[in-house]
């Protein structure tokens, strides 16, 4: 029955397109089918925008293995809202911050005039911009809230982390050894962030195992 409801919406959703064509209407392009929801070329075409953004490249300038990637990712955000569900928003000052941090990683941004060219270069909006930001941080929190309980980091990891990473480290720098008891907090913190990692991984793995995907052609193949 499900696979009946998911052809359905394809067809319904395939018919409305060729009607646009039809009218002389742009045609926004299915690129993939998550479980009977449609992702849309402008879809992608916007995670583009906001990963050039974010790192300061023209989307045309990314790689056919880049481009895939970003689909790739579009699709895992999915896979995840389907199990959490997020109802609200992030709170705004952790948007505000994110912005910010986006504005301050690159020069030309700090100004009004700059972000507002940026913006417009990559085709985006802020009110946009901050509802993605939003939608992303909001969903990786009910992700570590889901996953993180289950991770576990003793002492005995932190002291190894200690003596076989970060003061071959230090001593290859050159720089100054530090007391385990000052920085065991952050040691501890960045086998947490490991660990879960970790774990979303192969839940993303696992979700892709168990889930019906369909993608149009190849995600290299992109027509803006």
């Amino acid at each position: 029955m499900k696979f009946w409801k998911r052809w359905a919406i394809s067809v319904i959703a395939c018919v409305a397109l060729v009607s646009s064509a039809r009218a002389g209407e742009i045609v926004d392009r299915i690129v993939a089918n998550v479980n009977g929801h449609i992702l849309l070329q402008s879809d992608w075409d916007e995670e583009l925008a906001f990963e050039g953004l974010v790192n300061g490249r023209p989307p045309e300038s990314f790689s056919t293995a880049e481009r895939k990637a970003a689909l790739d990712r579009l699709i895992d955000q999915e896979l995840l809202r389907e199990q959490v569900r997020p109802t609200e928003s992030a709170p705004a000052e952790m948007v505000a911050a994110r912005v910010a941090d986006i504005r301050k990683s690159q020069s030309g941004l700090s100004s009004q005039e700059g972000w507002r060219s940026s913006l417009e270069r990559y085709g985006l909006t802020q009110a946009a911009l901050e509802k993605r930001l939003s939608d992303d941080i909001q969903l990786m929190r009910l992700v570590e809230a889901r996953l993180r309980p289950s991770v576990q980091v003793d002492s005995r990891a932190v002291e190894s982390y200690y003596h076989d990473q970060l003061l071959p480290e230090l001593q290859r720098s050159g720089n100054k050894e530090v007391p385990l008891p000052e920085v065991f907090g952050r040691i501890r913190d960045l086998l947490t962030e490991q660990k879960v990692t970790q774990l979303l991984d192969t839940w993303l793995a696992s979700l892709r195992s168990e889930s019906r995907i369909e993608t149009s052609e190849p995600a290299g193949e992109q027509n803006r």
